[in-house]
């Protein structure tokens, strides 16, 4: 189990990202994140797993405050928690493989990691998890050869690597067409049901969170306006959420 107690985000220039955010997500569980740009979407996920420090407030991860514990703990905790990016974060230059075998670094010594030492055993995973994905016959080209929704499976793929048990996706479909999305979300919904892994995923489409999420937070200027099952989200809710001009849009 997550649970966010009180969390808070101010960042130096004095911007409140986040402001006394408390919500909890069951083992199993694929939560959307939903809320405007600025709202503090990414904000929160970055500071679950501390790639951003929070300013108060505790991060608990399976009965461990992820938040009190020194920095030389955490290579431990990530391994548990995948990431994927809106941007992908892929090493442009580097072949598909070698992306997704640097989703082991938190498995090998500091010394191996120099020489991208991975064992038989790690080489094996990453070509299953490429074909599972899709991507088998694409391992040994550069990542920036290939489209954006398959740059973005090549981070679900790395993200498997660690054998996570919670996955934060921050906007994974941002980027990408209609067709792509609804791909991209298939490939993270399997992985919630059959790898029972964990979700939280921020999406800004409705009819995406509908089709995908099993349940539902929202953010506006920082703080948890909505919490609750995605068919609560009615026009209502949706106005509180995206402001008072907004309008529902689908996308195919």
């Amino acid at each position: 189990m997550l649970r966010v107690e009180h969390l808070t985000k101010v960042y130096p220039n004095g911007t409140q990202a986040l402001k006394d955010v408390s919500f909890q997500v069951e083992d199993g569980e694929f939560l959307a994140v939903i809320g405007l740009s600025g709202s503090g979407k990414s904000t929160l996920l970055r500071c679950i797993n501390r790639l951003i420090e929070p300013t108060s407030g505790k991060v608990i991860w399976n009965d461990v405050d992820i938040t009190a514990i020194p920095a030389s703990q955490m290579r431990n905790v990530r391994r548990q928690i995948g990431m994927i990016f809106q941007q992908f974060n892929l090493v442009k230059r580097s072949s598909v493989m070698t992306n997704v075998l640097s989703g082991r670094l938190g498995y090998i010594s500091p010394y191996q990691s120099l020489f991208d030492y991975f064992s038989p055993d790690d080489h094996r995973r990453a070509v299953d998890n490429l074909a599972q994905l899709g991507l088998a016959d694409k391992a040994h080209v550069r990542a920036d050869s290939l489209s954006g929704g398959q740059q973005q499976r090549v981070g679900i793929a790395r993200a498997l690597m660690q054998e996570p048990k919670l996955v934060l996706a921050d906007e994974p479909v941002a980027s990408l067409d209609p067709v792509l999305a609804h791909s991209i979300l298939k490939y993270l919904e399997q992985m919630n049901k059959e790898r029972k892994i964990t979700v939280l995923c921020s999406l800004h489409f409705l009819d995406l969170v509908h089709r995908y999420a099993t349940r539902a937070i929202a953010l506006k200027d920082g703080q948890l306006v909505f919490e609750g099952l995605p068919k609560e989200i009615d026009d209502a809710q949706f106005k509180a959420i995206y402001g008072q001009e907004a309008e529902r849009v689908s996308i195919v």
